[in-house]
């Protein structure tokens, strides 16, 4: 009887098995001392004491798109640093094209990034 896929039976069996076993253990042995500061709901490292429509700076928010903007950029440019890395051996004619168009993707991204920069995105009061 040949099983291929029983390492990947075994490995997702003993992973469930672990897991269970490891929440029940925290539940059975862990602390249980409920005091006011535990309950508080927690609020990014603030105390939550004033009102929850408390305005935040827009700092944030502009930094968050800017993150999201190079996210974006990595999740384009992996593939194609993948597929470039082993093109030359797969194919010797590859026409280098797609180069340029990743540095002018690149080239527009600085562009951005140079305007946010000099907005004073990155500057903090």
């Amino acid at each position: 009887m040949n099983l291929p896929s029983l390492p990947v039976f075994l490995f997702a069996a003993i992973a469930t098995v672990m897991s269970v076993t490891i929440l029940v253990l925290a539940q059975v042995i862990g602390p249980k001392h409920r005091t006011a500061v535990k309950e508080m709901p927690y609020e990014s490292g603030m105390d939550p004491v004033h009102s929850a429509r408390q305005r935040f700076n827009i700092g944030f928010y502009l930094l968050a798109i800017e993150f999201l903007v190079f996210d974006v950029e990595l999740l384009v440019l992996y593939p194609w640093a993948v597929y470039a890395g082993g093109a030359e051996r797969a194919y010797p004619a590859t026409d280098h094209g797609v180069f340029w168009v990743v540095m002018g993707f690149i080239a527009v991204l600085l562009v951005g990034f140079a305007y946010t920069w000099k907005k004073g995105v990155f500057k903090w009061n």
